[in-house]
């Protein structure tokens, strides 16, 4: 019962296997990755030499900014369901043979509703996209 990865990027799914958890990865990501900042996000990017999946997603939400374990995971949920429903049309497309980790980090000091962080999301996916091209 096993899926060739084609048939699994179509669907919209996140996987354990999308989701970056390597802590050197995560270092590598923060010390030799780009940015830019769209609100409510600070977007970071790092093409990686190897990887078994074509992208790997960090989301953080600060402890900082709330406090609540339950607001920062109402809002991870969401911007995770904002990227997988996202992700096929807006990401993979523009990226090619390349591998990367991405970072979103949540920057509002305020819980904003779904509609809103998944617009701004696209946007951010889309400037991805055009930063992309430009180094291709």
């Amino acid at each position: 019962m096993s899926q060739d990865n084609s048939t699994q990027l179509t669907k919209n799914t996140f996987s354990k296997s999308e989701r970056l958890s390597s802590e050197i990865l995560i270092k590598e990501l923060f010390a030799k990755g780009s940015s830019f900042y769209l609100y409510p996000f600070k977007f970071l990017f790092f093409e990686k030499e190897e990887a078994e999946q074509k992208c790997q997603v960090l989301i953080t939400v600060p402890k900082r900014n709330f406090k609540r374990a339950v607001d920062r995971n109402l809002l991870k949920r969401r911007i995770r369901e904002a990227y997988r429903l996202n992700k096929t049309e807006y990401l993979f497309p523009n990226l090619g043979d390349s591998n990367y980790s991405l970072g979103f980090l949540y920057t509002a000091k305020d819980k904003l509703p779904f509609d809103i962080i998944e617009k701004k999301l696209i946007l951010v996916l889309e400037r991805l996209a055009k930063k992309i091209n430009e180094q291709i």
